[in-house]
């Protein structure tokens, strides 16, 4: 297996990861990876779980006849295409948070893509001025109260977690994870870093237990009263009230969604994405890809498969999604968000989040 040095900036980031990585992937290939392009298939590197995407792959063979292979992976997917680089196969990149896009971009892992569909389905301010990237589906970071403890109009904005009254009452996981940092980015580019910074001292003054667990741990806590209040992604709510364990189920009627900031900027969304790989070999089949994921069949699926919502603004939200009510959402540009990462994280070290 040959390995193409990326071009810079690509390369400095490349010797960053050294010999040892690169035999970790050439093992990769050998134990089963993507095969030959042709102009009927595409290859997807995803982060995003195989129950998850398959759907969508499914669909849009059934609808285009092009046939997909995919690498999952939780991560290390960013190093292996620097390490492939002109060589990969990898002809579509898709994963969730815009932190990890901005990363890909920055890596010039992604390509342009020039499509008169995706600039119609995906609003300008969930896609990448440079057409690098694109929003799929968008999910709400928002605040889950307990039922039995908090009254229903306890917490509007997600600046009430600050308050004294909520002094050790409130849950969540790690600061540093990609959803808190980028629902702290947001409050930067909302109040300024000062308020910001004031405001994610005085919630974790208010933590009821040290950072912990994800985000279904959270609502286990305020089901078991370790805490009242958590902040979490609207759809594991979902996923716990219809999924198969009856636990989570307990979990999910114990908690109620608080869509914050109603009266002001809309609720936090961050979003799931994805972009052509740099090197795609299948560029139209990429493309082809990238469009069907912002058409009406698969933006319903994205409601379906995860409770996530459509970024296609003539597509509403089906089924469950839509017995939950519209809500407003926060319109600052996705990009804002990446490039405000790096102070939202200085402020989560600052303040012991």
């Amino acid at each position: 297996m040959r390995f193409a040095l990326p071009k810079a900036p690509a390369r400095a980031a490349f010797k960053r990861y050294g010999t040892a990585m690169l035999a970790g992937f050439a093992a990769l290939f050998m134990a089963g990876g993507p095969v030959a392009a042709s102009a009927a298939e595409i290859n997807i590197y995803s982060h995003r779980q195989q129950f998850l995407l398959q759907p969508f792959l499914d669909a849009f063979t059934a609808e285009t006849g092009i046939r997909t292979r995919v690498v999952y992976a939780a991560k290390g997917l960013a190093q292996r295409l620097l390490a492939e680089g002109e060589a990969s196969l990898a002809d579509v990149i898709l994963t969730v948070d815009i932190s990890r896009l901005s990363e890909y971009a920055e890596l010039d892992l992604l390509a342009p893509v020039d499509s008169p569909v995706l600039e119609s389905n995906v609003p300008a301010h969930l896609r990448a001025s440079d057409n690098r990237w694109f929003a799929f589906s968008t999910r709400a970071r928002l605040v889950a109260t307990s039922v039995d403890r908090v009254a229903e109009d306890a917490i509007a904005d997600i600046e009430d977690l600050a308050r004294p009254e909520w002094k050790g009452r409130i849950c969540s996981r790690k600061g540093s994870h990609v959803y808190n940092r980028s629902l702290m980015a947001s409050i930067i580019a909302a109040n300024g870093a000062d308020a910001a910074e004031a405001w994610a001292g005085n919630m974790v003054s208010n933590f009821a237990r040290k950072p912990q667990g994800n985000d279904r741990a959270q609502a286990k806590a305020i089901f078991q009263g370790q805490c009242d209040v958590a902040i979490m992604n609207h759809y594991y709510y979902g996923n716990m009230l219809y999924g198969d364990q009856a636990e989570q189920k307990n979990w999910a009627n114990a908690i109620r969604l608080v869509f914050t900031n109603q009266g002001g900027r809309g609720t936090h969304v961050n979003i799931s994405g994805g972009g052509m790989a740099r090197h795609s070999p299948n560029p139209d089949g990429a493309r082809r890809f990238l469009e069907f994921l912002t058409t009406p069949v698969a933006q319903q699926l994205y409601g379906e498969v995860n409770f996530e919502y459509p970024v296609n603004p003539t597509v509403a939200p089906g089924g469950v999604l839509s017995s939950w009510g519209d809500f407003k959402r926060d319109s600052l540009a996705i990009e804002r968000l990446a490039e405000l990462a790096p102070d939202a994280q200085m402020i989560i070290d600052r303040v012991g989040w």
